[in-house]
């Protein structure tokens, strides 16, 4: 406590002592001037509290030049818009497009799924279950996913601006081509060993 008291003694004392020397003070006067801190003076300036209710607000003694206008505010840059995504057929359907391989793949893993069920429920392998009335199911799955797999890439809606977490667009792809090398998998090691895979 005595330590803080004669503290706040010593920098009144200097800056009392400085007052009315020059218009910046030098806070201590002990050491040499190029290793005080300065205080500068600004006749101008005026330091002002909110007015708490019941008081008014007293007019500014600053004159007008003083006063800084407020910075301009920053122009906010606008939306990005994801790139326009063609619903052409032939832009659809490309090599590269976004509807062979998405819909190869859906299919896929519906495919190896429900083989792999039957083979579990009925102990029919692949081949079986394609001569055995496959062909009608495989064809109405296939026109059913292909057209709801097509209806949005038509209407310009992107796999990608649908996908999130760990459900991404990429994910499916991966899970797609595994499904299709797991299918042509099944077939071939089904027709190596003669009979079904479990």
């Amino acid at each position: 406590m005595a330590a803080s008291a004669s503290v706040q003694s010593l920098l009144a004392n200097s800056v009392a002592y400085g007052a009315g020397k020059s218009k910046s003070l030098r806070v201590n006067h002990l050491l040499p001037a190029k290793y005080s801190p300065t205080l500068h003076r600004y006749p101008n300036m005026r330091v002002r509290s909110m007015a708490e209710k019941g008081q008014e607000e007293q007019p500014s003694t600053a004159p007008e030049a003083s006063k800084i206008p407020p910075p301009p505010p920053t122009p906010t840059p606008p939306p990005k818009r994801s790139p326009k995504i063609s619903t052409k057929f032939s832009d659809v359907f490309a090599f590269s497009g976004p509807a062979p391989e998405r819909i190869n793949g859906r299919l896929a893993m519906v495919g190896f799924v429900s083989a792999l069920a039957v083979e579990l429920a009925k102990g029919q392998d692949l081949f079986a279950q394609i001569s055995d009335g496959g062909v009608s199911l495989f064809l109405g799955t296939s026109i059913l996913l292909s057209v709801a797999s097509l209806i949005p890439l038509f209407r310009g809606v992107s796999v990608e601006s649908k996908s999130d977490g760990i459900m991404t667009s990429d994910a499916e792809l991966w899970n797609g081509r595994l499904a299709m090398l797991g299918l042509v998998a099944l077939a071939f090691t089904e027709y190596v060993k003669g009979g079904t895979l479990v």
